[in-house]
């Protein structure tokens, strides 16, 4: 990854290379913000700067064999550290288990999701942690000197899930660790970190994507016309995980607002034979369709809601999921909307414990008649 790559953040672009290239690089930093914005690819990128041997106008030349290892994630003192989950048999939990798997996703497209970290694990457990022994993984890797780079790096994904035994081991190294050893913790909710390791990181804020960069992204990478790009990024709301799914995803969310609307016209009339042949169609989606159809319907739902305001810009709908959401606004009010969510929730959770889909989906369809008649 390349600051160039990056799409925007153009200040913390601008303070990073200054750093990297001024030789003034803190021992500890936090880069905080909201998924989908880019804060592991600007750690990559920096680590790159820092690391090339001929860097070239704030960037890594990308030829030299620092640039090659960093670009494989393969450079011997460029370290991680992400949650993962604890094995059975009570093998100790480290992520040098899965760090296979972690290169992949970020050699793949290096924008930070928990939840594409889920699907690389393929699994479905959100209970990932970095446990304690972690701890004692990182202290071992960060005892030795550098191989070849001028600093060693441990890069830290959602440091906000450390195992509250590894926050405390880990105190002291990220207080004062060996010579040029920097830390660099990625963070969605830095204020879920212990206050005493979050007071001696330096924060680096990586605010939402500005929509005029979103915009420009959408139109370089995927040709689509400016009113679509602007729609997209309001939804987006600044993540380009989002927007690119949204893209990406444009059939089948059409596919969403016909189902969604077969749904809702079968449960408002109370047609039972309609509603089971909705819930046998459901059946044949994948489970990962399943939920993603569910995921669509609470936020279009939520939108719904928010339709009742009069306010359009706190809507972030498609003009097809617009037509819907006008058509049921009436319909989702403050006494059943949270009722909506609960129903839908559930639904998730039953999918993923493999309940059988034909009953999770025609129960959610009665329980639909209900909330639409409340």
């Amino acid at each position: 990854m390349y600051f160039k790559d990056i799409i925007g953040q153009h200040a913390v672009k601008e303070r990073l290379i200054r750093m990297a290239l001024e030789n003034r690089v803190p021992h500890a930093q936090l880069f905080a913000g909201p998924e989908g914005v880019g804060k592991l690819a600007l750690a990559l990128a920096f680590v790159r700067l820092l690391y090339c041997k001929t860097p070239q106008n704030g960037e890594g030349c990308g030829k030299c064999s620092s640039c090659v290892k960093i670009s494989k994630l393969q450079h011997p003192d460029l370290h991680f550290s992400f949650p993962v989950v604890k094995p059975a048999g009570g093998k100790k939990a480290v992520s040098d288990d899965s760090l296979e798997k972690w290169r992949k996703m970020l050699v793949d497209f290096p924008y930070e999701s928990f939840e594409r970290w889920l699907s690389y694990l393929d699994i479905e457990n959100k209970q990932l942690m970095i446990y304690t022994e972690e701890a004692d993984n990182i202290s071992h890797k960060l005892g030795f000197k550098s191989y070849e780079a001028p600093y060693k790096f441990m890069v830290m994904y959602l440091p906000e899930r450390m195992h509250v035994g590894c926050a405390n081991k880990l105190l002291k190294l990220i207080e004062d660790p060996p010579e040029k050893t920097c830390f660099i913790l990625i963070s969605e909710d830095p204020d879920a970190i212990i206050t005493t390791i979050l007071s001696r990181c330096q924060a680096v804020v990586v605010p939402a994507i500005e929509s005029v960069d979103m915009v420009q992204s959408l139109q370089k990478n995927y040709g689509i016309e400016i009113q679509r790009a602007t729609d997209i990024a309001h939804i987006a709301g600044g993540n380009w995980l989002k927007a690119r799914e949204m893209v990406e995803l444009a059939d089948q969310n059409i596919q969403n607002v016909a189902i969604l609307r077969n749904l809702l016209n079968a449960s408002y009339q109370r047609n039972i034979l309609e509603m089971r042949k909705w819930a046998d169609g459901m059946t044949t989606l994948g489970r990962e369709r399943q939920k993603h159809f569910l995921s669509f319907f609470g936020r279009l739902i939520r939108e719904s809601f928010i339709l009742n305001f009069g306010v359009s810009q706190l809507n972030y709908l498609t003009p097809e999921e617009n037509e819907l959401a006008a058509k049921i606004k009436n319909f989702v009010r403050e006494h059943n909307i949270e009722s909506f969510n609960n129903e839908i929730d559930l639904a998730i959770k039953h999918i993923e414990q493999n309940v059988n889909g034909r009953f999770v989906f025609f129960d959610l369809a009665v329980k639909v008649i209900m909330l639409l008649k409340s």
